[in-house]
C-alpha cells in the first residue's frame, strides 16, 4: 500500500477540526487513504443502496450509530446529511468525529459552504504524484510515464493503462456527468472530451471548442466547468497583478492526468508517444498536475497561473506567493538549449520579484545553470522542495 503524501496533513486536520472532508476524482484513492489513516473507525459508503436510503429517510438514526466517529464515503450522494452532521458535530465537540469523502466537488462544496463552514477542513486528493507512483521503481522512459498516467488502480493491479483509462472514462461519462449535466447525447459529450484532450496545453477558445463539438458557447462553458469541478481538467488562469484581468482573460486548458488524455487522443501504445505531435503538451500537463498535487498534498491552495504578454513573452507556470513569484518553464526536449532559458530571464528582468526559476525538461540531468534550477523529468518530484 502506497503511503500518500497528504497523510500527515489529514491527521493534523483530524486533530483540529470536528469534520475533515476529502474530495477528489473517482479512483484517486480517497477510500484507501481513509481506511489506512483511520483503521479503527466504522466505515460506511453511501453508494450502498441500503445505507443511502437509511441516511435519506432517517438521518438522525443513521448518525446515532456512530458514537465515537465514522468515515462516510461518497457523502455527495446524500447532501442533506451534511446539515445533520453539523448539528452532531456541534453537540459532540469532538475533533475528527466525521471523516467525509466525495467525488463531485461542485455539488459537494456548495453544500459544505452552507452547512459546515468553519467546522470542516478541506483536503483535495488527486491521483498519485510522481514520488508516490514511482517511489520504488522509476519509469524507464518519459513515454511510459505519460502513457500510464497516475491513477492508483493502474499501479495496484498492474492494469493495462489504455484499457483502464477506457473504463474510467466510460464510467465517468455514464455515471457522474450524466447525473450532473443531464447529457442526452453521450456520443456528443465524448466528442467534446476528445476535443478538449486535443487542446491540452493550449489557450482555451470556448467558441471554437463549442463549434467543433456541435454545441453552443454556453453549453461548452457549462460542460467544461463540470470537468474542472470533477478534477478531470485544470484551467490555468493568466497572471496579472490586477486580479480582475485574471478572471476575464482566456485560460489555458490542461488535463490533470496524462494517461487519460493520451487515451482520449487515441494513443494505445506508449511507442506512439515517441513521435506524437502532442507529446510536449502532455508533458506540460503532467508537470502542471504535479505542481498542483504538491500544493494540495501540503494543504495549500491553488496558486498556479501562466504568463503571456502582448509582445509574445510567455512562461508556462507562475506561482503567486503575494509579494514574490516563482516561475517554471516546461520543455519536452531532451537537450538543453539556450532558448529554453530566455523566457525565464525576461520575466525575471520584467517583474523584479521572481524568487526562484525552474526549467523542467525531457532530459535526464538535474543541475543549476544561469540562476535557474534545471529539473530532469525523472526528478519532477523535487520541484518546489
Amino acid at each position: 500500500m502506497v503511503e500518500r503524501e497528504v497523510s500527515a496533513k489529514v491527521l493534523e486536520y483530524a486533530a483540529q477540526y470536528p469534520v475533515v472532508t476529502i474530495t477528489g476524482p473517482r479512483q484517486s484513492g480517497k477510500t484507501t487513504l481513509c481506511r489506512m489513516l483511520f483503521p479503527d473507525r466504522p466505515y460506511v459508503s453511501l453508494e450502498a443502496p441500503e445505507e443511502r436510503a437509511f441516511a435519506m429517510q432517517d438521518p438522525k438514526g443513521f448518525l446515532e450509530r456512530f458514537g465515537s466517529g465514522v468515515v462516510i464515503d461518497e457523502v455527495q450522494r446524500v447532501p442533506e446529511l451534511l446539515s445533520y452532521i453539523q448539528v452532531f458535530s456541534d453537540q459532540k465537540r469532538q475533533t475528527g468525529a466525521f471523516i467525509l469523502t466525495g467525488s463531485q466537488n461542485l455539488l459537494l462544496l456548495d453544500k459544505i459552504s452552507q452547512s459546515l463552514a468553519g467546522r470542516t477542513a478541506l483536503v483535495t486528493l488527486l491521483p498519485f504524484s510522481m514520488n508516490e507512483a514511482y517511489r520504488k521503481r522509476p519509469p524507464a522512459t518519459l513515454e511510459e510515464l505519460l502513457y500510464t498516467g497516475f491513477y492508483p488502480r493502474i499501479f495496484d493491479r498492474k492494469l493495462n493503462p489504455s484499457e483502464a483509462s477506457s473504463f474510467y472514462v466510460s464510467t465517468y461519462v455514464e455515471r457522474d456527468l450524466r447525473q450532473v449535466l443531464n447529457v442526452r447525447d453521450l456520443g456528443q459529450f465524448e466528442v467534446f472530451l476528445k476535443l478538449c484532450a486535443g487542446r491540452t496545453g493550449q489557450l482555451l477558445n470556448l467558441s471554437a471548442l463549442g463549434a467543433d463539438a456541435g454545441i453552443s458557447h454556453n453549453t461548452a462553458r457549462q460542460w467544461l466547468s463540470i470537468l474542472e469541478a470533477s478534477y478531470m481538467v485544470k484551467l490555468l488562469r493568466p497572471f496579472y497583478r490586477n486580479l480582475g484581468k485574471r478572471l476575464v482573460k482566456a485560460p489555458k486548458l490542461y488535463f490533470l492526468d496524462p494517461g487519460v488524455a493520451a487515451y482520449l487522443l487515441s494513443i494505445r501504445e506508449r511507442t506512439q508517444l515517441e513521435s506524437h505531435p502532442l507529446k510536449g503538451a502532455l508533458f506540460e500537463s503532467f508537470v502542471v498536475s504535479e505542481l498542483l498535487k504538491q500544493r494540495f498534498n501540503r494543504g495549500q491552495s491553488d496558486n498556479l497561473y501562466f504568463f503571456r504578454d502582448s509582445k509574445g513573452l510567455e512562461v508556462d507556470v507562475v506561482l503567486d506567493f503575494g509579494q514574490a513569484i516563482e516561475q517554471v518553464e516546461i520543455k519536452s526536449g531532451k537537450t538543453l538549449n539556450a532558448e529554453f532559458f530566455a523566457p525565464l530571464k525576461k520575466l525575471a528582468a520584467l517583474h523584479g520579484s521572481v524568487r526562484k526559476s525552474y526549467l523542467v525538461y525531457g532530459g535526464g540531468e538535474t543541475l543549476r545553470r544561469e540562476a535557474v534550477q534545471v529539473i530532469g523529468w525523472r526528478d519532477v518530484g523535487r520541484l518546489m522542495t
